[in-house]
């Protein structure tokens, strides 16, 4: 049962005759998580009500499915507390079928439910209602939880925490044995079992600890003990062989080349060989098909939370190089589109402004080409390189620059406008 505690809260003055306002005849308040009838009295209260919202009674209520009413702070957490209407479907009685009157016309009668949904608290709180909320049908929760808590948390805290909880209302104390049915311990069971499946099929890559696989392991351990023989501990078992398979995969760090792939004739030493204006000779539609093919690679890899402004804003701390892994491979790759631009166009300093000019019209056909593919990662990097102050300042090359080429590329640059918070490319992403 709720009480609000003499009504002394930050909100106005509201005197208990007002509530009944609020509410119709054909209208019921119940706790949906305990059935209990939410009451308003002066008593006081070990919950203490953080803030309250008046409903306006001359407002349409039953229009809207769900209003937030206020919230409730505890000792490690805050709940927000929404009523949430739900109708009820009532067949016609004797009477009306007599008068024929047909069941879908009959009165609609509605019923609001009192939902409390965690606002802020504590990790063991927030890792104890994931096992609740899953209980409470709001699988939501638990994936919210799964996709941010790693910008605050790391997996080891959260699976100690989840096993540590789960063995806790298993083995329950013998005074409150005998209450604690079969039932409950098997519901109890299977929901701990489908949170730990889907941390494990949706996030696998929080287990990837090489070359030990602490966590892992010891999820094994723990789904060895309390799930013997569940297609669980095989997932598991699984994941592990998938991530050694994985580990013998993988190239060596120390040999793999991280930066630039693309030398300038100095560094490179073969100027005789591949001149920068070999450039010219390849097709324009197939190396916007290449770029397209390693952007769509290195996307389809994405993990969602990497994008997160919790993880990414992390990546230069000490200790922090290995966040959002995905998310560097697309700034690298990018990154390397752009310094491939700079690099044919300047490299070779013997160029004349006409021979330069051609390789910046080619440029531009590799970028529109990128448009039609809607590859609007390589797009940008293309046309973020002719537009650097090193290309951009060079008027002659410019000026010999065709004015069919030059107007595809002012037309292209018009994607990544900032007028309207970048409207125009926003609009093109989702179509």
């Amino acid at each position: 049962m709720v009480y609000f505690p003499g009504m002394q809260t930050e909100a106005h003055s509201v005197k208990p005759g007002q509530l009944v306002e609020m509410f119709d005849s054909s209208w019921r308040v119940r706790n949906i998580w305990d059935g209990v009838r939410l009451e308003v009295v002066e008593d006081p209260s070990p919950v203490v009500l953080h803030s309250l919202t008046h409903l306006d009674p001359d407002l349409p209520l039953l229009e809207s499915s769900t209003q937030e009413i206020g919230e409730e702070a505890e000792d490690d957490a805050i709940f927000t507390i929404t009523l949430r209407k739900v109708q009820l479907h009532q067949s016609a009685s004797k009477g009306q079928r007599w008068l024929g009157v047909d069941t879908d016309s009959a009165l609609s009668l509605y019923e609001t439910c009192k939902v409390r949904t965690i606002k802020a608290g504590t990790l063991e709180r927030l890792v104890e209602y994931m096992v609740s909320a899953f209980r409470g049908k709001d699988s939501t929760y638990v994936t919210i939880f799964l996709c941010t808590y790693r910008s605050f948390a790391s997996t080891r805290q959260v699976l100690d925490l989840l096993l540590n909880r789960y063995a806790k209302l298993q083995n329950f104390p013998a005074a409150t044995a005998h209450r604690v049915s079969q039932d409950d311990r098997t519901e109890l069971r299977n929901t701990v079992s489908s949170i730990l499946g889907a941390w494990l099929d949706q996030y696998s890559e929080d287990f990837w600890t090489p070359p030990t696989y602490d966590c892992l392991h010891q999820l094994m351990s723990y789904l060895r003990l309390h799930f013997p023989g569940s297609d669980l501990e095989r997932r598991a078992r699984n994941l592990l062989a998938h991530f050694h398979r994985r580990q013998q995969c993988e190239p060596d760090p120390e040999g793999e080349h991280i930066g630039c792939p693309f030398a300038t004739q100095e560094e490179s030493g073969f100027e005789d060989e591949l001149p920068a204006f070999s450039f010219l000779c390849f097709d324009p539609i197939m190396v916007a098909e290449q770029f397209t093919l390693m952007d769509a690679d290195l996307f389809k890899k994405v993990v969602s939370y990497h994008c997160l402004g919790g993880i990414w804003s992390q990546r230069d701390k000490k200790g922090k190089e290995h966040l959002a892994p995905t998310i560097r491979a697309t700034v690298a790759q990018f990154n390397s589109v752009t310094n491939c631009v700079i690099t044919t166009c300047l490299s070779n300093p013997v160029l004349k402004p006409n021979q330069r000019a051609r390789l910046l019209e080619r440029w531009i056909d590799v970028a529109r080409e990128c448009r039609i593919l809607k590859n609007f990662s390589s797009l940008r990097a293309i046309l973020s390189a002719l537009q650097c102050n090193a290309i951009h300042r060079l008027k002659r090359t410019w000026e010999e620059v065709s004015r069919e080429s030059f107007r595809t590329f002012r037309e292209l640059s018009e994607i990544f406008s900032d007028d309207n918070n970048y409207s125009l490319s926003r609009e093109l992403l989702v179509k």
